[in-house]
C-alpha cells in the first residue's frame, strides 16, 4: 500500500510508526521515498500521512485533520472490527478489559477509543489484581495477533472472575495468526528445531517461536539469514522453517537457501491453510488520480476471493 501511495502522490510519503512490523519491508520502503515518524505531529501540515495497519486512536485522527493532513487510512479491517467493537462496548455501558500488550501499537490505538473505560490485561496475573468488583459489567476484545492458546487462559480467567461479561460475537485473533500457530504446532511435532523468519517487534513471530516451545521443540526468531546460528543445528536431523505474516518470501528463500548449505537441504512444503481473503487499498488509491476533494479519512474497504496460500511451514534435512 506505501509501494501504492508512492505511485499516487509521490515521495515523500510519511507513515506513522511501520506500516508492518518487519525491518526488511520498512527498509526497502524508506529507500523508495517512504519516511515513517513516530507521531503525526512528525508529519509536515498538508503532506500525505498514511496510518499503519495497526489502528489509531480517534485522537490521533482529530490531530491529522487539524495539521491538513492528507491522510490514507491503511488500518487492517479486523483491527478495525474491533475498533468498532470497543465503542459498542462503552455505548453499552461496561468496563472494556482488552487482551493484549501495553505498549504494542494495536492495544493504545483501541484503548484510544474510550481510554477512561479501559483496562488492557497482558496476563492471567492482571486479571486478579483487577480492582473491580464481581458484579461489574465488563467485556473483552483481544489484541488479534496475540498466541491462541495463551489468549485463551486469560479469557478463561475473565469469565471466572466476572458475573456479567460478555464477549465479541466472533474470534478477534487475526486469522493470518491463528492460521501460522495452527501450523507451527504441527511443524513442532515433526522438528527438532523450528526457525520463525520475523522481526523482534513482530507479535505474531514472537508468539510463533512461542507456541513452538510450548509445544516442546526448541525455536529461534530469524530476523534475516545473518542472524542465523550455525551452532542451533548441532545435533538436529529436521528444521522447521516458518515466517510471520508480515514477511516477504525472499527473505524465506534466503533461509532455506543458507540451510541447503549447511546440509539441510531436502525441503518438504507442508500446507496447513489457505488464506481465500485479501483486503482492498483504500479508495484513495485504487484510481491513481490525486484529487482534492478525496475523503481524508478512507475506511472503505472489501474484500475478494484469493487463491493465496497461507504461510506455509517447510521442513528442511
Amino acid at each position: 500500500m506505501v509501494e501504492r501511495a508512492l505511485e499516487v502522490y509521490g515521495p515523500p510519503i510519511y507513515v506513522r510508526k511501520q506500516i508492518v512490523h518487519n525491518h526488511y519491508v520498512v527498509g526497502l520502503l524508506e529507500r523508495q521515498g517512504a519516511r515513517f515518524v513516530e507521531s503525526e505531529f512528525d508529519v509536515p501540515e498538508g503532506a500525505v500521512c498514511l496510518f499503519s495497519a495497526h489502528g489509531v486512536a480517534p485522537a490521533v485522527r482529530t490531530a491529522a485533520a487539524h495539521r491538513n493532513l492528507q491522510v490514507i487510512d491503511a488500518t487492517c479491517p479486523l483491527v478495525a472490527k474491533v475498533h468498532q467493537q470497543a465503542r459498542r462496548v462503552v455505548r453499552d455501558g461496561r468496563v472494556l478489559l482488552l487482551v493484549g500488550h501495553v505498549e504494542h501499537e494495536e492495544t493504545e490505538g483501541t484503548r484510544g477509543e474510550a481510554p477512561r473505560r479501559t483496562l488492557v490485561v497482558e496476563t492471567v496475573e492482571d486479571v486478579e489484581q483487577l480492582e473491580l468488583s464481581r458484579d461489574t459489567p465488563v467485556a473483552y476484545l483481544t489484541q488479534t495477533t496475540l498466541s491462541v492458546d495463551e489468549t485463551a487462559d486469560i479469557v478463561r480467567a475473565l469469565t471466572e472472575r466476572f458475573d456479567d461479561i460478555v464477549g465479541p460475537g466472533t474470534d478477534t485473533i487475526c486469522y493470518a495468526s491463528q492460521n501460522r500457530q495452527t501450523g507451527i504446532k504441527s511443524l513442532a511435532r515433526q522438528a527438532d528445531l523450528v526457525l520463525v523468519v520475523g522481526s523482534e517487534n513482530s507479535s505474531n513471530s514472537q508468539r510463533m517461536v512461542d507456541v513452538a516451545r510450548e509445544a516442546g521443540t526448541p525455536a529461534q526468531l530469524v530476523p534475516d539469514v545473518s542472524r542465523l546460528d550455525a551452532g542451533w543445528l548441532a545435533g538436529v536431523t529436521t528444521v522447521g522453517v516458518s515466517s510471520g505474516a508480515s514477511v516477504p518470501d525472499a527473505l524465506v528463500h534466503q533461509l532455506l537457501d543458507r540451510l541447503a548449505e549447511l546440509g539441510h537441504d531436502q525441503v518438504d512444503i507442508e500446507s496447513t491453510a489457505v488464506e481465500d481473503v485479501v483486503f482492498a487499498m483504500p479508495l484513495s488509491l485504487t484510481d491513481g488520480v490525486r484529487s482534492d476533494d478525496r475523503e481524508r479519512l478512507d475506511d472503505a474497504w472489501s474484500t475478494v476471493p484469493s487463491d493465496t496460500p497461507a504461510g506455509t511451514p517447510r521442513r528442511t534435512k
